[in-house]
């Protein structure tokens, strides 16, 4: 190289390369990630989209007033009636009676696994509790038609039918149970431990300091795994459809059979409808009122959750 000749160094060019192509990088992960996010949310809107408009052209139809209020559900007859109480009826009746068994068999292994189990144990029963989450919902209901059922006719009421409430009760509080234990057990795990010695050092029992300072402190999360559990009662639906049988009926006993909203919705989806009909429409304005349910409970659980959280420092 001659003297005097000026050199270029080449790293500043390199660097800017480096700059840039990690910039595009970032604004290519950024456009994959708000792409995710749009396919969550237009698939929302699609759902609501098509239960409106299905639903209103029921409601074009049929008298919503006659729809809520009415005792009769009899679409798929010939003598049709559109009441969709007694559906609503079946649907809360089990869904109350599997919360009366999930709600305080939930509470109570959660608060055993965070505060009585030892770390062994826990390693044991948390993965099984969570194992039933994972069970195929037609499992259960295959379960409760083929032993529940079974048993109850056998021990306990003889005059119990095949399809009928009460095993559908049993097998979806079954189904409901991990979900409470799993969220209140991590509730109440997130309890500072400093609460607690700050108990303990004022002379409390463990079974104190549960009562009056874990699960109180936990209470947000506690009663947020409460709905969402009631919700997932709500809505389930191969067990139920199983269970329960298909018979739309205003009653509260639980050895008669009963219909819920989504057994209905399988019923009528099966194909032997024919679509465009008043009967087919049924199932979107049931779907409808399902979404608008089980919306009105998430909705609750938000609130309760804002109202009871605790912040710790």
């Amino acid at each position: 190289m001659a003297a005097g000749t000026p050199t270029i160094d080449p790293a500043p060019a390199a660097r800017f390369k480096r700059r840039r192509s990690r910039h595009l990088f970032e604004q290519l992960i950024g456009f994959v990630l708000l792409a995710c996010a749009a396919v969550t949310v237009v698939t929302t809107v699609g759902i609501v989209a098509i239960l409106l408009t299905e639903g209103l052209r029921f409601f074009g139809e049929i008298n919503p007033l006659d729809f809520f209020t009415g005792t009769r559900w009899t679409p798929l007859f010939q003598s049709a009636g559109f009441g969709v109480l007694p559906l609503i009826n079946g649907t809360l009746l089990i869904a109350v009676g599997a919360s009366l068994i999930a709600l305080p068999l939930g509470t109570l292994a959660a608060i055993y696994l965070s505060e009585y189990a030892s770390p062994r144990v826990r390693s044991i029963i948390k993965p099984v509790l969570e194992v039933l989450a994972g069970i195929p919902t037609i499992v259960y209901g295959f379960f409760a038609l083929t032993f529940i059922t079974p048993l109850l006719k056998d021990t306990i009421f003889p005059e119990i039918g095949v399809f009928n409430a009460l095993s559908a009760i049993i097998v979806v509080g079954i189904m409901t149970i991990p979900m409470v234990s799993s969220i209140s057990d991590d509730s109440m795990r997130a309890v500072p431990r400093e609460l607690r010695e700050a108990a303990y050092g004022v002379g409390a029992t463990k079974f104190e300091v549960v009562t009056k300072v874990t699960f109180p402190a936990a209470l947000s999360g506690i009663v947020a795994s409460y709905i969402l559990a009631i919700s997932r009662a709500i809505g389930e639906t191969m067990a139920v459809t199983l269970a329960a049988g298909a018979t739309a009926q205003m009653t509260l006993n639980p050895l008669e059979s009963v219909q819920t909203m989504t057994a209905y919705i399988v019923q009528v989806s099966l194909g032997d409808t024919p679509q465009g009909t008043t009967a087919f429409r049924t199932i979107f304005a049931v779907a409808l009122t399902l979404f608008a349910i089980t919306l009105l409970m998430n909705l609750i659980s938000n609130r309760v959750v804002a109202r009871f959280r605790e912040r710790y420092e």
